[in-house]
């Protein structure tokens, strides 16, 4: 029997309908059923539920631990409205239990609404959700069902609170399997809740996670501008702009404590706050690539100015701004489950582009100053420019492997029942951003001795009168034919003349 029930066409529908919950009140105003196999289906969320306490009941004072719906509306259109209907169900299941929603007869087709051959053999009544009981959580899953009498335009499912007592990832899907109601409407909400609060539980750490962030940033902050107010006579551009970092990831991740505390407490999540967030933390992340790249350049060490390479950096950092603002926006303030995986692809890519551009870059730069640096013998600098090079070498390594895991861990969540561990994978990004800014703090944090790491003339003078010295000298004596001369014989005086010009007599 348990070969004729498999996994059914609503698998689809959930992997469809990623589970990126932008709330956990879930609003439907005035939506459609979507036709899968035999029925139609309107899916109404997924979330992970932490269970509550079993001692517990409905009635418990603040409802802190139950899941509800509230006044389902079903409306359907005038002109088909002479009939008396099959159920509108809804179905609320695990996701372990999905191989209960659905079956075949004789190892036919797949179907969700039972057929005439599947109610012959007992297994369901024909026209209902075909289900089994779970195996996992008994009386579980749990069906509610409403009709259309004749005439009658609307009909409401207005159902009790259901106590969440095992932890999993739950979803809910309004079904029905009458042709004739294919133009019926959902309206209503339903609230989910966990026992801390609002939060979908796959987002529930993510709150803590950013509280001890911004403690992370307040302490490396009291540190910067405690050494900044200290030698701040020998401050550089490069600590003005490390300076303006650390303020943009204050800001961040307080706006994203705030955000997720309020998303908690309400069930819905504070627009206005996710925007900012969003936005502090995308000029964070460009302002903290540009500002890699022209240290990798050598601009304030080795050269004054990034003279025509200006603009063109300019121009990847507002690239890459407008690019992540868009993806980061769609992410956490648009509904990302209304986008196919192509659409997903298609504002990812140009982010993973530029990224990739900004790494190659940043890599080719500083191998270039690296040699500039040694070849002048600035034995200080190059010190400093090694230990950056490494710190950014091992973080490359680890965001290579993270993006492996990652890759992992979404192709072997299907149905998301690694839900409690998904909140590692944004706070892995965070955690190697801090990791990286505090080793440029510890770096080139101001100090007494901040002024000899800085860009001096003298040394490109002595890198050139050097260069000069040996390309000169060389030619002179091949063109005059003179014997080979030792090293500690001085050139004759008329080689060298004004400008590296050679004196004629």
């Amino acid at each position: 029997m348990s070969s004729a029930f498999d996994v059914l066409p609503l698998a689809v529908a959930i992997v469809l309908f990623a589970v990126c919950t932008q709330a956990s009140v879930h609003r439907y105003a005035t939506q459609k059923f979507v036709p899968k196999g035999n029925a139609f289906v309107f899916h109404g969320g997924s979330e992970g539920i932490y269970s509550s306490p079993p001692e517990l009941n409905v009635s418990s004072p603040g409802d802190s631990f139950i899941r509800r719906f509230e006044k389902i509306i079903f409306r359907r259109p005038l002109e088909f409205s002479n009939f008396s209907s099959g159920l509108v169900q809804a179905i609320l299941f695990e996701v372990r239990d999905m191989e209960t929603i659905g079956g075949s007869a004789y190892g036919g087709q797949r179907a969700i609404c039972c057929t005439a051959d599947l109610a012959k053999q007992g297994f369901c009544k024909e026209g209902g959700i075909i289900h089994r009981p779970s195996e996992h959580n008994p009386g579980w899953p749990k069906v509610f069902g409403v009709r259309f009498d004749i005439d009658e335009l609307e009909t409401t499912l207005d159902t009790k609170s259901v106590q969440i007592t095992k932890t999993g990832m739950y979803n809910l899907y309004f079904i029905h399997c009458d042709p004739r109601l294919k133009e019926v409407l959902i309206n209503g909400k339903t609230v989910w809740k966990n026992p801390s609060g609002y939060l979908p539980g796959r987002m529930a750490p993510l709150k803590d996670f950013y509280g001890f962030m911004s403690l992370a940033y307040v302490l490396l902050g009291v540190f910067w501008f405690s050494q900044y107010t200290r030698f701040w006579r020998e401050v550089l551009t490069l600590h003005n702009c490390v300076t303006l970092v650390i303020t943009l990831g204050m800001l961040e991740m307080a706006l994203w404590y705030f955000d997720y505390s309020e998303f908690n407490e309400s069930g819905m999540r504070p627009i206005g706050i996710t925007l900012w967030a969003v936005t502090f933390g995308v000029v964070k992340r460009t302002v903290a690539r540009m500002i890699i790249l022209i240290v990798s350049m050598g601009y304030g060490i080795v050269r004054p100015t990034l003279g025509g390479l200006t603009s063109k950096v300019i121009f990847l950092g507002g690239t890459f701004f407008i690019a992540s603002e868009v993806l980061e926006v769609i992410e956490h303030v648009g509904a990302i489950s209304d986008l196919s995986g192509n659409a997903r692809l298609f504002f990812i890519l140009p982010v993973a582009i530029l990224d990739a551009f900004f790494i190659l870059w940043i890599f080719t730069s500083l191998s270039s100053t690296l040699n500039k640096l040694q070849a002048r013998r600035l034995s200080a600098k190059l010190d400093i420019y090694k230990k950056f090079a490494n710190a950014l070498a091992v973080t490359v390594i680890l965001s290579v492997g993270w993006i492996c895991y990652e890759l992992y861990f979404k192709s072997s969540d299907a149905y998301n029942d690694k839900w409690r561990n998904a909140w590692i994978v944004p706070a892995f990004w965070q955690l190697i951003s801090l990791f990286l800014l505090c080793i440029i703090c510890a770096l080139w944090a101001p100090s007494q001795n901040s002024t000899r790491y800085a860009y001096s003339s003298e040394d490109s003078v002595e890198e050139f009168e050097k260069s000069e010295t040996l390309t000169l000298i060389r030619p002179y004596l091949k063109d005059v034919g003179s014997p080979e001369i030792s090293s500690s014989s001085p050139p004759p005086s008329s080689s060298l003349g004004l400008g590296g010009q050679e004196k004629t007599a």
